[in-house]
């Protein structure tokens, strides 16, 4: 505005000067004489007498060229083909290129060639240090190169810290259960403590629903979890996702900065790619909010963290599957192989000791050599429902219908001696 009244005051002021001219002229003085008295040039002075009364006119200025132009056809090009690119991602792959001049520098042109976007008013609540941490799904679809031709959809497990806005994520294939506490359980590692409380949207995976008096019902696996951690849960209003958008705005960032105009072979490698970008772009970045350097602030805020436990987090999941014709068992999108003797039989399928590495599960009496074990986080084991036909090893009570538990193998002589001799007599 200030800019439109100082141009609108020069024409005025070379309006004023060329009646002035002119008067003066038609008076009889001379060039020289009305040059003094205006305080302009004597040239200036006789072109506007020749002109008389026209107005001046002012022709656009040239273009002048800047660091920038090398670069304006590659990035006309690639927000033409992901207009969702940041700005910050275009600046790294321009200085890549080449590029020595500055963000500021970069901004009007993308503001020129992008599509405009309307936003809407956000409001900010900020919480006190250690207080709050927030969790959220986010769905993506990507093509991996190992499977070329398949477009799968994948979710981003995010968690943020309330007060530094330290972001720490996981690609999943699934939000089921399993997938939540195992990415709930490596976030606390990742950021060494647990806050006081989590907030949660209205995924069925962590609240289950709220009666009339408006009491949230939580899932108690979920629930178990975050007390052996030493914080609790709570759920956004309905209707009001936007309370939690300190993890919701990372989602946007995410997509722009890393995801969009990428290739990955599995999720394997977008996970690593994920990590590099966050531990190496994300958190050491100024954050465009709290204007302060990501990963410094989450070293404060770390202070105010609760302490990991001693102990870690051991649960067991259970789920029946049934076995195929052809001796097979489907788990978490695995399939494993058992005897030929539990064919068309349903079985109980648990996986234990979520926080740990996989180990190897002995199965069947007359086969301790067969061992399997799922991929990632976690293990499972097959139970058929019958007197001490499968060996569980893990240390827990058994139950009256139950087969032994064991922690080796070699501690279960006995009851497979007593197994063995039960199978032969009958």
């Amino acid at each position: 505005m200030v800019l439109k009244e100082s141009n609108r005051g020069n024409r005025v002021q070379g309006i004023r000067e060329i009646v002035l001219i002119n008067d003066l002229h038609q008076q009889g003085l001379s060039i020289s004489a009305i040059a003094r008295k205006v305080g302009c040039d004597r040239k200036t002075v006789k072109k506007y007498i020749e002109r008389g009364l026209e107005a001046p006119c002012y022709g656009p200025r040239a273009a002048r060229s800047t660091v920038l132009d090398p670069y304006r056809a590659y990035l006309t090009e690639r927000v033409a083909a992901f207009p969702g690119l940041s700005g910050r991602r275009l600046l790294r792959e321009i200085r890549k290129l080449g590029y020595e001049g500055s963000y500021s520098t970069l901004k009007p042109f993308l503001r020129d060639v992008r599509p405009s976007v309307r936003t809407k008013f956000e409001r900010h609540f900020e919480t006190p240090a250690g207080q709050q941490a927030q969790v959220d799904f986010a769905e993506f679809s990507v093509a991996f190169s190992d499977e070329p031709g398949v477009t799968r959809k994948v979710w981003l497990f995010s968690m943020v810290l309330g007060h530094s806005r330290w972001l720490w994520g996981r690609f999943v294939s699934s939000q089921n259960l399993q997938s939540v506490m195992r990415c709930h359980i490596a976030g606390f590692d990742a950021m060494g403590g647990s806050p006081e409380h989590i907030l949660y949207d209205r995924m069925k995976t962590a609240v289950i629903g709220e009666d009339e008096a408006g009491i949230v019902t939580y899932n108690m696996s979920l629930v178990a979890l975050l007390n052996h951690y030493g914080t609790v849960p709570r759920a956004c209003r309905p209707y009001r996702a936007k309370t939690k958008g300190k993890v919701e705005r990372p989602f946007r960032y995410i997509r722009q900065d890393f995801f969009l105009a990428r290739t990955f072979r599995n999720i394997d490698d977008l996970n690593a790619q994920s990590d590099l970008s966050r531990t190496g772009i994300a958190n050491p970045r100024v954050h465009a909010t709290t204007l302060r350097v990501v990963d410094e602030a989450f070293v404060e805020e770390q202070l105010s963290l609760k302490p990991l436990p001693a102990i870690p987090y051991n649960a067991v999941l259970t789920v029946e599957r049934r076995v195929s014709h052809d001796g097979m068992v489907s788990v978490a999108g695995n399939y494993y192989s058992v005897p030929d003797t539990t064919r068309k039989r349903v079985l109980e399928v648990q996986n234990v000791s979520i926080r740990r590495r996989p180990q190897p599960w002995y199965i069947d009496q007359r086969r301790l050599g067969v061992a399997f074990g799922l991929r990632g986080f976690g293990a499972h084991f097959l139970a058929r429902r019958s007197k001490l036909s499968w060996i569980r090893p893990i240390s827990a009570s058994s139950g009256s219908n139950s087969p032994p538990y064991h922690s080796n193998i070699r501690s279960c002589s006995s009851c497979l001696g007593s197994a063995m001799a039960s199978r032969k007599s009958a």
